[in-house]
């Protein structure tokens, strides 16, 4: 590695010494009941009737068509148009879906195709490996895993994906994408997340995660030891478009009782030729 780094201390060389606490398992999710909620039913009943109508309709007959009464019916259209889902195409003309549904699918085919652009060669790095690998970007201020792979059979039980949404300052994968944000959107993302702490090793100052992805940005990697969750360790590295954007970032997780000066070194080998490999083929047109 080309810059020191603190790291806390490996205690252990095979699987067998590792705390079951920090080996996943295979336990059942009891399935839970669906709570209906009556106002989201009611505006995606008028959604589908408007996206159903050949032309604009006036209030009173989405109403009529709703089932509801014309008050219910102009607040719920109105927070749809305040929300840009619904236009108000004129008071004798009445209401229309706007093209936000649409620009909503785009954004998500895209998303699924960074995801399928990069799957196989995320499978292997697991393979090669033999870890938990993922897949994630910034979907405006919080942390989405696009995908995850383990091929290999070695699991850590690592964070909650609503949890790691908030916690970009705490990750691998978080810190491999701010470093390359402009400072005001790095600022905009603490301030609307926080820098919570989730473990005594996490870095919760401004001051104190500005430093660490300055280090980011010198070694071309991003580390998480033991940040988000004791007995955790993960690297990242950045994904590059043809823009040289950053629109993602790649990870391995592992158990820190295995995080021997050397064996961080494959990992971190493998994880950043991963990176420079997708962003190569991003350049080339995803081919």
């Amino acid at each position: 590695m080309t810059d020191s780094k603190p790291y806390p201390a490996s205690r252990a060389h095979s699987l067998e010494d590792i705390p079951p606490e920090t080996l996943g398992g295979g336990s059942e999710t009891a399935e839970k009941s669906v709570r209906r909620i009556q106002s989201v039913e009611r505006a995606l009943t008028i959604l589908e009737i408007l996206a159903a109508a050949p032309d604009a309709l006036a209030l009173g007959d989405i109403a009529e068509r709703a089932g509801l009464n014309a008050s219910t019916c102009h607040h719920l259209v109105a927070t749809l148009v305040e929300r840009g889902y619904v236009l108000n195409a004129g008071r004798n003309r009445g209401y229309m879906l706007s093209s936000r549904l649409q620009e909503l699918t785009d954004v998500s085919e895209r998303k699924t195709d960074l995801s399928d652009f990069a799957r196989s060669d995320l499978v292997d790095l697991s393979g090669r490996l033999g870890l938990s690998v993922q897949l994630a970007e910034m979907q405006g201020t919080s942390l989405v895993t696009r995908f995850k792979t383990n091929v290999a059979g070695l699991h850590v039980i690592e964070a909650d994906e609503v949890v790691k949404m908030r916690a970009s300052h705490a990750t691998a994968t978080g810190k491999a994408i701010l470093a390359w944000l402009p400072e005001s959107q790095i600022l905009k993302v603490i301030s609307e997340n926080g820098l919570e702490r989730f473990t005594e090793h996490t870095i919760t100052s401004v001051v104190d995660l500005m430093e660490d992805l300055r280090w980011v940005r010198r070694n071309g990697f991003a580390v998480d030891n033991e940040e988000l969750r004791l007995g955790v360790v993960c690297y990242g590295a950045a994904l590059r478009d043809e823009k040289g954007t950053v629109v993602a970032s790649v990870s391995a997780s592992f158990p820190v009782e295995l995080a021997k000066e050397e064996y961080r070194e494959h990992v971190v080998q493998e994880v950043t030729a991963c990176a420079r490999k997708l962003s190569d083929r991003l350049r080339l047109g995803r081919s």
